[in-house]
């Protein structure tokens, strides 16, 4: 009897504990709690009822350097499906384009619902982390794919573990006040667009250096023996400084 009247006494400080809410109305104004990742937002939110400038160029670089590998491949894709000799036919080299170009986005579509519940119960940080990770490492290796299911498993992978849309724009509303709100999301759209219209410039300028510009690449050379690495190089350097910025991210 004594264990249940235990039990029973643990259970109900275990639920008034939890009841008990991180934030929470004083007569001053708001009681912040100290650990508590929200606290410390709102604390910041109230303590600069500016523009968080800061935060917003996380939201805009970490957009880019998802954005920028999206569309780079598109103008080289053609040439890159040639060299790797799967088309029997040229006129079958844009069917098997269309899978490399599609892949991407076919892995984003598996997992993005699971990186947006990842996102709410362990943290916007974290999932943007891996995400531009993921960047860093699939559109290196994209660029070195020698066979076509290479190229292809790097492209899917690249985006089935970059769940960085969903996150980022939670992440942008809530470092900011609600007047500022839809200045958060446009800087997403628009950091987003400006990656879609760099990648495809980027891509076809630096795809098949050793071609373009042999008094700098030599057809022997590491950019010549992988002529469409270097874009992906470019773009996977920008991804991996960000990541690096991203450290500090609040």
């Amino acid at each position: 009897m004594e264990e249940q009247d235990h039990d029973g006494l643990r259970h109900h400080e275990a639920a008034a504990e939890s009841s008990v809410p991180l934030l929470e109305k004083k007569a001053g104004g708001l009681l912040y709690v100290e650990g508590c990742p929200g606290c410390a937002i709102d604390r910041r939110k109230a303590e600069n009822p500016g523009i968080p400038y800061s935060s917003f160029l996380y939201v805009w670089v970490i957009t880019l350097s998802t954005a920028l590998p999206i569309s780079s491949l598109f103008p080289y894709l053609y040439f890159m499906i040639r060299d790797l000799h799967v088309a029997k036919r040229t006129e079958d080299i844009g069917f098997y384009a269309g899978f490399v170009g599609a892949s991407f986005m076919f892995g984003r579509f598996l997992t993005a619902t699971i990186w947006g519940i990842a996102a709410d119960r362990i943290g916007r940080k974290p999932v943007i982390l891996f995400s531009v990770f993921s960047v860093v490492v699939f559109n290196t290796l994209f660029g070195l794919s020698v066979t076509y299911w290479m190229a292809i498993a790097t492209r899917f992978l690249m985006g089935a573990l970059n769940g960085l849309l969903g996150p980022i724009k939670a992440y942008s509303i809530e470092v900011c006040r609600p007047e500022h709100e839809a200045l958060a999301l446009s800087l997403v759209s628009t950091s987003w667009a400006i990656g879609l219209i760099i990648g495809p410039a980027l891509g076809g300028y630096l795809a098949l250096p050793a071609e373009k510009y042999p008094n700098i690449f030599s057809p022997d050379s590491f950019f010549g023996r992988f002529p469409y690495f270097l874009p992906c190089l470019c773009t996977s350097v920008f991804a991996a400084v960000v990541l690096i910025g991203c450290l500090w991210m609040p």
